[in-house]
């Protein structure tokens, strides 16, 4: 299910200013939607594609302007990449802003690049982020020891490095 409306993201939540999901005070979208569904999921609320609001790009930029301190952008969800076509959207009014952008994502690396096509937009939402942190959470790999991620098989990878060598570059926070 991809959600096309351009002008609009489904979302279960936003954090205006979180220290947890990533490096400095982060805006943190929840979007709302998830085909992963895995055991033990930190947001499980977050999955059914039929429930959350829709919300306007507008409405989430004018919010991301109001604060001066933001250090960057996180994706969450649910799985953002259900919406890349419109993140992508709202990625790009926001690039002037200088904002790292972090995506969390039940996909790796390599199931994203895979299953990218022209309907989906998943590379252009891939390009847009800086920081993946990728691969469905696993309950028997949970570790609070892991700097921004759940489980033990989630990678963070450095995207723009990983596309400019061909080959995945983990990012160290």
């Amino acid at each position: 299910m991809y959600y096309y409306n351009d002008e609009i993201i489904k979302i279960a939540g936003i954090i205006e200013e979180s220290i947890v999901d990533g490096p400095g005070i982060r805006f943190v979208i929840f979007t709302q939607g998830c085909p992963h569904h895995c055991k033990g999921c930190h947001n499980p609320q977050t999955h059914d594609f039929n429930f959350g609001e829709e919300i306007s790009i507008s409405t989430i930029l004018k919010m991301i302007e109001a604060n001066p301190l933001l250090k960057g952008i996180t994706l969450s969800g649910g799985e953002p990449f259900m919406q890349a076509k419109n993140l992508s959207i709202l990625l790009d009014k926001i690039k002037s802003k200088d904002l790292d952008v972090i995506t969390y994502s039940g996909f790796t690396y390599e199931e994203i690049l895979q299953k990218a096509d022209n309907i989906n937009y998943y590379k252009d939402l891939l390009e847009r982020t800086d920081i993946l942190i990728d691969g469905k959470f696993e309950e028997d790999k949970k570790s609070e020891e892991l700097m921004y991620r759940g489980s033990s098989n989630q990678r963070a990878i450095n995207v723009k490095l990983s596309i400019d060598k061909g080959k995945i570059v983990e990012y160290e926070f």
